[in-house]
């Protein structure tokens, strides 16, 4: 799909395709889930060649920040975050021109659609394909705080649960389902990390490229800002990240704690028993020469050494606080 946000009269709208590309005023071609087609039909018009999917999501640096046909390609995996269960990345190509910006994405992040409609408005001061990406950028880097607001909450209340006070608890702790919680919370914070990494990188390189711009200073500034947020955001997440580390460990920590407890009392109980199997083994044994066989009180002496046996050593662990 092509989206197209043309600015006439000092207003940004909507147009069509067709229209266009009869038309060289400032836009914003916005290609969604686009058709090898579609892309063919862009790059055509504009003279420049559109990467396919298969080549934005390549990881080397020299094939996401780039300059070719006097355009500026920049590639930068951006996150989208339904809720607190699902985050998904995707790469998004930003291909900036002397008058158009083209963003092609498989992926539809809240910013895009809430900075289009943004742009709309009257008033703003995006007047130029740079201003609208720079805009862009900054919606982005909003949103991305925002998510990261909500699972650094979520990562939070995690820890709150696997500290909170278990006599105030009505039902036990499932650890289990903590590590998983854990686990999930871990791999969405590396999601978000690695977008800000080639955010980061995104803002640099097009702050290289737009130093010939008559407006260079001021918009280096802008960049420069843009930078410092990603900078602070991905410290952030680097925080975030140790902190999921601390709750993993104390996690397991708790669950070996718990195992050894199992294990200590296996332990105690195979000790109590202990004595009263040894009496009764000896007592158990088939030889016809027993004194104890004859006397009447045989039978409760060897009970009752069974039974002093077993409480002597239990009585002797719980004064200890053993168990």
């Amino acid at each position: 799909m092509i989206k197209v946000l043309t600015r006439q009269n000092a207003v940004w709208h909507f147009g069509d395709w067709e229209g266009f590309q009869e038309t060289l005023t400032p836009c914003w071609i916005d290609l969604v889930f686009p058709q090898p087609e579609e892309l063919k039909q862009v790059g055509e018009a504009l003279k420049i060649a559109v990467p396919s999917r298969a080549e934005a999501e390549e990881i080397e640096v020299s094939s996401r920040l780039y300059q070719e046909d006097g355009a500026f390609f920049m590639t930068a995996n951006l996150v989208t975050s339904p809720d607190t269960d699902n985050v998904e990345s995707s790469a998004i190509t930003f291909i900036l021109t002397e008058t158009c910006l083209v963003t092609v994405r498989y992926l539809e992040p809240r910013p895009f659609e809430a900075f289009a409609a943004r742009l709309q408005k009257p008033g703003g001061n995006c007047t130029n394909s740079l201003d609208v990406l720079i805009g862009l950028l900054e919606a982005i880097i909003d949103r991305m705080a925002d998510i990261l607001e909500i699972h650094s909450s979520e990562i939070e209340k995690i820890s709150r649960t696997i500290f909170a006070d278990v006599k105030k608890e009505p039902t036990p702790i499932n650890l289990n389902n903590v590590i998983k919680e854990i686990g999930r919370e871990g791999n969405h914070i590396s999601i978000i990390r690695e977008s800000l990494t080639s955010l980061g990188r995104m803002s640099i390189f097009l702050n290289q490229a737009v130093y010939a711009n008559p407006k260079a200073v001021e918009i280096r500034d802008v960049l420069k800002v843009v930078g410092r947020d990603v900078a602070s955001l991905a410290d952030h997440a680097s925080f975030i990240t140790n902190k999921v580390t601390f709750l993993l460990d104390a996690t397991l920590g708790m669950i070996s704690i718990q195992q050894n407890s199992i294990i200590k009392i296996f332990s105690v109980v195979a000790v109590v028993f202990l004595p009263p199997t040894l009496i009764a083994s000896i007592y158990g044994m088939n030889f016809h020469f027993i004194p104890e066989l004859s006397w009447v009180v045989g039978y409760p002496m060897a009970l009752g050494l069974m039974v002093g046996s077993a409480v002597l050593p239990y009585l002797y662990f719980k004064r200890k606080g053993w168990l």
